[in-house]
């Protein structure tokens, strides 16, 4: 197996997943607290605040209002130029066909917090329709809505049921690059949130590049 750099990692056997992402996509974030808690902000069964009036690449606003009759809503937190965002963007489509489709029980929602000109709303459009993605892809220029998600990286997957708590939140599954897919850790939260359970995994480490946050000046 080789690097995204291309280089080899060598004769001793290819390095766990969760590695490769600390060596190319600047570390990765260790448990605080509880074991199995990822999110510095957000439990499971904390309810998010509503967002209002992001841009999406149709040239429309988005609001809360526009997901308020599905029973699970998937939001996805991306952007144009991780490598591992890029690795899932199929993967996005194809959820969203499944579950998000006309008359669908689940809306699937991306959101770029990115604060780098390759992430800004023309960029985006312009990758959303060589994509050809079928959700909608919005921008959140204040960062406020990855910040109350208390989301980290690029994808970081949540889902949350009809009450708008989170009942998963982490991967989608447990292969970036895909071919080696054994988990599939939102698929099976989704299906467990429409037939009124629990997901048997809520937790996971999200593996991607981190989210570029503008620095905060002392005392703000």
């Amino acid at each position: 197996m080789r690097t995204r750099a291309g280089r080899s990692i060598g004769a001793a056997g290819r390095l766990p997943l969760v590695l490769v992402a600390w060596a190319v996509c600047g570390g990765w974030n260790p448990p605080d607290g509880a074991a199995g808690t990822y999110n510095p902000d957000r439990a499971i069964g904390d309810i998010v605040p509503a967002w209002q009036d992001l841009p999406g690449t149709d040239g429309r606003r988005h609001g809360w209002a526009d997901v308020q009759d599905r029973d699970g809503v998937v939001v996805v937190f991306t952007c144009n130029g991780c490598p591992y965002a890029v690795d899932y963007e199929q993967r996005i489509n194809d959820l969203a066909r499944r579950f998000a489709a006309d008359g669908g029980r689940v809306a699937v929602v991306a959101i770029n917090s990115n604060q780098v000109a390759e992430d800004a709303l023309p960029a985006m459009q312009a990758r959303a329709a060589a994509r050809g993605f079928v959700f909608p892809y919005l921008r959140d220029d204040s960062q406020a809505v990855a910040r109350s998600f208390g989301a980290l990286r690029t994808p970081e997957f949540f889902l949350l049921d009809r009450e708008r708590r989170i009942v998963y939140m982490g991967a989608m599954d447990d292969d970036a690059r895909g071919a080696a897919v054994t988990k599939r850790y939102l698929e099976d939260a989704v299906t467990a949130v429409l037939e009124g359970r629990r997901p048997a995994v809520e937790e996971t480490p999200p593996v991607g590049c981190l989210i570029r946050f503008a620095r905060r000046r002392p005392g703000r």
